[in-house]
């Protein structure tokens, strides 16, 4: 029977916050936990399918899943390794064909930019290990390094953002490990890192400069001979690295020439469409100002600066003062802020209590803003997704127990959605979960940049990206990068 080992390592780090992520930030599936996730709709599902279906014996080793938050402690890296090494090493002695990595790939830890680099330069070094095929799945997102791309096989790419084909993907990676597996023949891997940088409103796929690169991708798949697999890596741009932004693998059993080719050819169309990955912003003032309610659905005020699935601590408050400036009817903003909830413990529903409320999390954030609210509801924040494909989906599951205890409150017109912990806005159960239908609501916050649309733009009757205050800035050049190789878009003037 052929054996297959399995590992999970999944971060998006941001880079220039202050939070530092620790162990206690991952969620963590250990052996049969692991195989146990087999149907519910995550990277790990995806290869788990794929190994049903050619009936491999699967090695489940652990897989940590974090979030966008800061730093890792490099301690988190170390105590993952000490979990796979011991288990790689027993696999190996007993015989064991390939290895399936589920990872993210925009980790930075604070001793290394490149730890998943690293990981497979220690999977390599194991005993037995160097000559085996290492296939695996990465988030569209990812920090795709040369040194990555030298060390496996075939690392293949998210191709949608919003990411509603995570668990496709690693489908698609497992396929290919098995095609290597039953052939004998190892494809080839290369990886070319471009001179752009975009911020995540710039990744979006179904139009724009990634919309471009992904259809270029799979014409390339289709036209040149010996080409398995194109991945385009939008990059994830506050992961602070040498080769941090967009860049480009290629898997291939024909010529490498015209592999090489094939990626110069990606990268050029990077280049020329540059600009196009800076998208306008409008003034949050002016939206709310000149707001007219639609009968179609809400307006969605979107702002990525404040954008959870990048890092920022989801309790930004400029968009809930615009609201209450103009004193908007029917609106809902959802705030991360765990002391507002808790200060509400001993509240009855349809009770009063003045509050302060988010501006805790971003130190340029203009501070709390202090209300009297009406307790509308309380729950523990547990609910189920809507959409199984849903990016969420993808790092855990459909049943989602992260949001901790959760309070609904209202001040005149406006919904506040408080939570404890903090969810990227991808799905509109979480709304419904709490006993609002978002359909209803006026105007909507959305603490976001591109991966809320899958959801929330079918039942919008406008979108607005807004400026405002927070981590997760498009104006790439304000920030304080100390890595990132140089000159590169748009941090330094460049020509063509």
């Amino acid at each position: 029977m052929t054996t297959v080992l399995l590992a999970g390592l999944m971060h998006e780090t941001h880079c220039f916050i202050q939070e530092r992520t620790r162990l206690d930030g991952f969620t963590i599936h250990r052996g049969q936990a692991l195989l146990d996730r087999h149907g519910d709709g995550s990277q790990i599902d995806g290869f788990l399918t794929v190994a049903h279906r050619e009936g491999w014996d699967v090695v489940p080793t652990v897989a940590y899943t974090g979030g966008a938050t800061g730093l890792v402690e490099h301690a988190v890296f170390e105590a993952f390794w000490d979990e796979v090494r011991p288990a790689l090493e027993a696999a190996i002695a007993k015989g064991l064909d390939g290895i399936f990595l589920s990872l993210h790939g925009a980790m930075v830890t604070s001793e290394s930019e490149d730890p998943d680099g690293d990981l497979l330069e220690r999977i390599r070094a194991v005993p037995g290990a160097a000559t085996l095929p290492i296939f695996g799945v990465l988030d569209l997102h990812a920090t795709l390094t040369p040194k990555m791309g030298a060390l496996s096989d075939g690392l293949v790419t998210y191709r949608e953002c919003p990411h509603t084909d995570s668990c496709e993907s690693a489908m698609r990676a497992a396929e290919l490990l098995a095609r290597c597996l039953k052939s004998g023949m190892r494809p080839r891997q290369q990886v070319l890192v471009s001179s752009v940088i975009w911020p995540p409103t710039g990744t979006a796929t179904r139009e724009g400069p990634m919309h471009a690169l992904e259809a270029q991708a799979r014409r390339i798949e289709q036209s040149v001979p010996g080409v398995l697999a194109v991945s385009v890596a939008g990059g994830y741009a506050y992961a602070d690295g040498y080769d941090v932004g967009v860049s480009f693998g290629i898997i291939t059993e024909g010529d490498d020439a015209a592999a090489r080719a094939a990626l110069q050819g990606l990268a050029k169309i990077a280049w020329d469409r540059r600009e196009d990955g800076i998208p306008r912003e409008h003034d949050l003032d002016a939206v709310v100002r000149d707001f007219v309610p639609s009968d179609k659905g809400p307006v969605l005020l979107v702002e990525p600066a404040e954008n959870i699935g990048g890092g920022a601590p989801g309790d930004g408050t400029d968009v809930m003062r615009a609201l209450l400036k103009y004193d908007v009817a029917g609106a809902g903003v959802i705030m991360v802020d765990a002391e507002a909830v808790a200060a509400l413990q001993d509240v009855p529903t349809g009770g009063r209590m003045t509050l302060p409320i988010g501006g805790k999390g971003w130190p340029l954030d203009p501070g709390p803003v202090t209300l009297e609210v009406e307790l509308v509801s309380r729950s523990d924040g547990v609910f189920e997704l809507e959409d199984r494909n849903s990016h969420i989906a993808g790092w855990l599951g459909t049943r989602l127990d992260v949001l901790g205890p959760t309070a609904v409150v209202r001040h005149r017109g406006l919904t506040i959605m408080l939570t404890s912990a903090k969810l990227p806005p991808f799905d509109l159960a979480q709304w419904r979960s709490q006993g609002i239908d978002p359909e209803k609501l006026s105007i909507i916050g959305v603490k976001a940049a591109v991966g809320h649309r899958q959801a929330y733009d079918k039942i919008a009757s406008a979108s607005f990206t807004v400026r405002t205050s927070g981590p997760c800035t498009s104006d790439l050049a304000s920030l304080p990068y100390k890595r990132v190789r140089r000159p590169v878009f748009p941090l330094d003037s460049l020509e063509g």
